[in-house]
Formats: structure tokens, C-alpha cells, sequence
């Protein structure tokens, strides 16, 4: 339950046309709901704005079904990301209308297109080809928050001309999130080139000495660029939700 939501139902409350009892059984579960597995936090749109996304490592595809049809029956959206193929088949087989997004690994079911919330366009950016899949997992979870967004693939700075290319779609951009592997370099790049915020997400794509992504991450943490932030290695939903956050602020 969003705060247009909660709005109307006590709009129909103060007009008559909705009981108590039945204003209070919309209520009922909040602020959520004990599946002993899972507790649903029906309560997380009206507090943030966006319904709780579900993090599909490490549960069953039986318990993330049960936890987005709890979900599905309050709200007009649902994501789960970190889902794999064989978890997708089996609960996009069970509920009806779920869209599964295979580079991102993210599920999806929603029964209207979201309401346009960002005042801008959030732009992208992924440095090689092997960082799209983080790159869409935030590309998807922006534009399912009400954003415009924009994506620029395989731009890395080994050919900076190919950035370079793009200037004016990288300085119209509002928040800019920049994907990278490797050393790790692109997102100074980028944030010298713009005076808006720019999220880093570092990758787990490189050779040995990459430690899994942790050269890319202390390369960004190390950023010259006071523009620059940095999240998890390969958080694409944590940059995605956070650059949401930034364009409607």
C-alpha cells in the first residue's frame, strides 16, 4: 500500500462509501505479514515509495512465488532480482503476467505502467561489454521507480574515443550510473566530464589481480572526482534505487 493508496481509502471512509470494518481489513496486515519464511513488508511503499524487492539468492523459487504473491495482492508492481533461469521457469510458470529479464536476472510483474516520478533522465553507462548485465539490473530497476533512463554499452576507456562520441547525452543526463570492471576508471572518468552525481558500480569482471571486483571498488572509493559514489560490487539494484532516489528528490 502506497500513500495514494492509503489516501483514497480514507477518502472513502470520510465520504461514507467504504465501512470501518472493511477500511481496518484493508489494514489488517500492516505494517506486515509473518509467512514464517519471509516477513512481507506491506508497509514499505507507504514509507519509501517503492514495494519491497525481493532478493532471489539463497531463497527457493516456492518461497519467492509465496512472498511476490503476498506482494501482488497489495501492489502494482513486484521485482525480485538474482533470480536464475531454472527459479524463473518454474514461478513465471505459477503466476501469470511475470516477465523474466535473463541478462539481469530480475523478475518482474506489474499490471500498470509506473507513474513517471524522476524529474530527469538517468543515464547508464557500462565500460565493457561483459559489465551489461549489472548495467540492466539498474537500468530495470529505475525505469520500474518512474525514470527515464538512457543506456550507453561498451564504452570503457581502453577507446575513449567512443565516450567522448556521446558528450551531450552524458552532460543532459540528471544522475549518471557508471559501470565498470577491470582498474575500475571509467567513473572519474565520466564525473570529470559533468557536474552531476555520479553512482559507481564495480564489476567482478577482470583477471586475477581484479580480487573479484575489489581493485575496481577501492579504484572508485579512491576517486579524485568529489562527484563520485560508490556501491557494492556488481549492486546494479543498489545504484539503480539510489539514482531513483536522487531524480525525484
Amino acid at each position: 500500500m502506497n500513500k495514494t493508496d492509503l489516501t483514497r481509502l480514507l477518502e472513502e471512509v470520510a465520504r461514507g462509501t467504504m465501512g470501518v470494518n472493511r477500511a481496518a481489513q484493508h489494514l489488517f496486515n500492516l505494517p506486515y505479514e509473518d509467512l514464517e519464511y519471509a516477513c512481507v513488508d506491506h508497509h514499505r511503499s507507504l514509507r519509501k515509495g517503492f514495494p519491497e524487492v525481493i532478493y532471489g539468492e539463497g531463497k527457493t523459487a516456492g518461497q519467492i512465488q509465496g512472498i511476490m504473491e503476498k506482494i501482488i495482492s497489495r501492489e502494482a508492481v513486484v521485482m525480485a532480482t538474482r533470480i536464475d533461469p531454472e527459479k524463473a521457469a518454474q514461478i513465471t510458470a505459477a503466476i501469470p503476467g511475470t516477465t523474466y529479464h535473463t541478462d539481469a536476472r530480475i523478475l518482474i510483474w506489474q499490471n500498470q505502467k509506473p507513474a513517471m516520478t524522476g524529474r530527469g533522465t538517468i543515464l547508464i553507462i557500462s565500460a565493457g561489454t561483459s559489465d551489461i548485465p549489472v548495467a540492466k539490473e539498474a537500468a530495470l530497476t529505475a525505469q520500474l521507480m518512474g525514470n527515464r533512463v538512457d543506456t550507453l554499452f561498451d564504452v570503457g576507456v581502453a577507446g575513449i574515443h567512443r565516450l567522448l562520441d556521446h558528450r551531450e547525452r552524458i552532460q543532459s543526463a540528471t544522475v549518471l550510473i557508471v559501470v565498470a570492471g577491470m582498474e575500475g576508471a571509467l567513473p572519474s572518468v565520466v564525473a570529470g566530464m559533468v557536474a552531476r552525481p555520479v553512482i559507481a558500480v564495480p564489476t567482478s569482471i577482470g583477471y586475477g589481480t581484479s580480487l573479484g571486483g575489489l581493485t575496481a571498488l577501492f579504484s572508485m572509493l579512491n576517486s579524485c572526482c568529489s562527484n563520485v559514489a560508490a556501491v557494492n560490487i556488481d549492486n546494479g539494484f543498489g545504484a539503480g534505487y539510489m539514482a531513483a532516489c536522487i531524480n525525484r528528490a
